[in-house]
């Protein structure tokens, strides 16, 4: 696992961006990123530094496949109450707090967990938010199924399930000019303990589980990503570049 470390928005996204390559909305060209594991401010400041170049045209779509140190999110759609850990349990924990500008309600973020930031320009034919994140279902559930859990969705709730266990959480984000930001979070092989400290999406009564969990064997984060990057280029029609 590769250690934290901060990921300047000012590193070079890839070689030809150096020539002053054009990539228009229509481009199916597809940059991955792995920084290993990245400060949740970080990742915030990398995702609007890839938004505002992708818009401008100056990058091809981005995907970030990361982890994140203990960390919980709020949504523009999140209950405060859906936070159970007050600040001094927060601390003792080491789980930072953020409030961001995507929807859906709270979840959580920690190693062993791999997250996914598709920096993606949905123009001119993917301009339906409700497509976009069935899409993003759909991807997920190609994945478990690759690696051997049968994964679903639930009618009236975003994600991804291994039965009544979720395994995948989606929140996204979609700017001016279509482009996506924040995406979605996979459990690998992390400690769900610490989803003792959230009410997950703001769903009562349903726990959560993790490809470990449900595999009954180890799995990294490593092995997962090649699986995810294939899943993803499929779904979406992108063609992988570096």
């Amino acid at each position: 696992m590769s250690r934290a470390r901060r990921v300047r928005a000012s590193e070079p996204v890839g070689r030809r961006e150096a020539s002053q390559v054009r990539y228009p909305s229509d481009s199916v060209e597809l940059h991955v990123r792995t920084p290993g594991v990245v400060a949740y401010g970080d990742a915030l400041d990398l995702q609007a530094d890839l938004v505002a170049r992708r818009r401008a045209g100056t990058v091809p779509d981005q995907l970030l496949l990361l982890e994140h140190p203990h960390v919980i999110t709020m949504g523009t759609g999140s209950d405060p109450r859906n936070v159970l850990a007050d600040a001094d349990r927060r601390d003792r924990l080491g789980i930072e707090l953020f409030e961001v500008g995507r929807g859906g309600d709270v979840t959580y973020h920690g190693p062993g967990q791999l997250v996914g930031y598709p920096i993606l320009d949905l123009k001119p034919d993917r301009r339906d938010l409700l497509r976009y994140l069935r899409d993003l279902e759909t991807m997920l559930i190609a994945v478990l199924g690759e690696l051997g859990v049968r994964g679903k969705t639930i009618p009236g709730m975003t994600g991804v399930w291994a039965d009544d266990r979720k395994i995948a959480a989606i929140g996204v984000r979609v700017s001016s000019g279509w482009i996506t930001s924040h995406g979605f979070s996979l459990n690998v092989d992390n400690d769900l303990t610490y989803y003792e400290t959230i009410v997950p999406c703001g769903i009562v009564g349903r726990s959560v589980t993790s490809l470990s969990w449900e595999l009954d064997r180890p799995i990294g984060v490593a092995e997962v990503v090649p699986v995810v990057c294939r899943s993803f280029t499929g779904t979406f029609g992108r063609v992988r570049v570096e």
